[in-house]
């Protein structure tokens, strides 16, 4: 796909628009303009249509039933979504579900990538309602390509100035770049933690949300790859497009596990599987005078060791879950179960890693390159894992 959505809001800012078109088109891309109607009292759309040879689409039900679906249509041709300039009402709407012209209706039906360039005043850029919604946008994945500080339209001066339109091209180019880079490859990702049951409703399990893997999922899959999420009990459910399977206890994983493992290019073992589980299970709740005095527990089986002893040219990426020593405990699970690479989290800190929607990790490459992500959304951090995993297929390659 070679066609580039560009969402055109109302900001002074507008007539960079004009540059952002011309430079795609020296890359051989075709744009597509969409305005908000307020974009088109500042700039006429005739002008938008000249550039680009396209009519402009402003009015989502213009011309009846026929343009009603354009929005669709565009949406499956679209190899990116730009937003520039993004207005404080455009992102809002954006962020709150609201749909009602022909922009926000349209980032409702993408499903290529979506980058949004703000450019506003200072005030409006740092309103805290403003930023809230920002973080919403990223939480969904959605790409901000940050406002510079300079002068701004207003004769201020500060933050709110829309960013080079030299580095929107290059970093929106490198995102296009990045949604096919795991094409023609499988990504198994494992997510959430296990159960194992001592009787029909009590079971052993831990703190693990899925989020990791969610995310990890949903980034091999915006990258181009065949995605299978195999998770425990969760709350994250992949998104459409990615091939999931529902377990509960270790065995089950494994079973899943080795079912696919074969004909995956990347294993990502996320999940929180059970170390131990118990001896013996009952089929029925057990009652509580009943309860023996003594519950023995044995060790389940390895299924990252055992997935580290048949990789062969697979990449394998395991994850430590550490309460100390985090780095030490990290880098020998690595050589003893054979990874590529090991994301090691610090369990002990109560504001991140399980259930919390951010984390903070060190990323452990087999090389001895070492990754601090510092704290970042879950979401952030898959995607500082991808592309890390993206450098050890280009150096497997070499």
């Amino acid at each position: 796909m070679n066609k580039i959505a560009l969402g055109v809001s109302s900001s002074i800012s507008i007539y960079k628009s004009c540059e952002i078109i011309r430079l795609f088109q020296k890359k051989g891309f075709d744009v597509q303009v969409v305005m908000t109607s307020n974009a088109a009292k500042l700039v006429t759309p005739v002008l938008f249509k000249a550039l680009t040879g396209h009519e402009v689409m402003i009015d989502v039900f213009k011309d009846g039933v026929s343009d009603y679906v354009m929005h669709i249509k565009l949406a499956q041709e679209a190899a990116l979504f730009l937003v520039a300039p993004a207005t404080a009402n455009v992102i809002g709407k954006m962020a709150s579900g609201v749909s009602d012209d022909f922009v926000t209706t349209l980032y409702t039906a993408a499903s290529c990538p979506v980058v949004v360039a703000p450019a506003m005043n200072e005030k409006m850029y740092l309103n805290r309602i403003t930023q809230k919604n920002i973080e919403r946008l990223k939480s969904q994945g959605v790409r901000f390509i940050e406002p510079e500080k300079g002068y701004l339209a207003c004769r201020d001066q500060g933050y709110g100035r829309l960013a080079s339109v030299q580095k929107i091209v290059d970093e929106s180019l490198l995102l296009i770049k990045k949604s096919q880079s795991l094409k023609d490859t499988t990504v198994l990702v494992t997510g959430g933690p296990t159960r194992e049951y001592l009787d029909s409703v009590r079971f052993l399990s831990n703190k693990s949300s899925g989020k990791m893997g969610y995310e990890l999922a949903c980034e091999a899959e915006r990258r181009g790859a065949s995605t299978l999420f195999i998770s425990g009990p969760s709350r994250a459910k992949p998104q459409p497009g990615i091939d999931f399977i529902q377990i509960e206890t270790a065995r089950e994983m494994e079973e899943q596990v080795m079912a696919y493992f074969e004909r995956s290019d990347i294993v990502i073992m996320a999940a929180a599987v059970s170390d131990f589980k118990f001896f013996k299970k009952g089929p029925e709740k057990i009652k509580k005078d009943s309860m023996p005095s003594d519950i023995h527990l044995i060790r389940t089986n390895d299924i990252l060791a055992k997935t580290g002893k048949n990789k062969g040219k697979k990449i394998l990426v395991g994850f430590a879950a550490e309460s100390h020593d985090l780095k030490k405990n990290a880098k020998k699970k690595l050589e003893q179960k054979n990874l590529d690479m090991i994301v090691a989290n610090d369990i002990s800190n109560k504001e991140i890693g399980f259930e919390s929607d951010l984390n903070d990790v060190i990323i452990i490459h087999r090389n001895g390159k070492t990754l601090r992500t510092g704290k970042r959304s879950k979401l952030e951090i898959s995607q500082i894992i991808m592309d890390e995993i993206e450098v050890i297929i280009e150096r497997k390659s070499q």
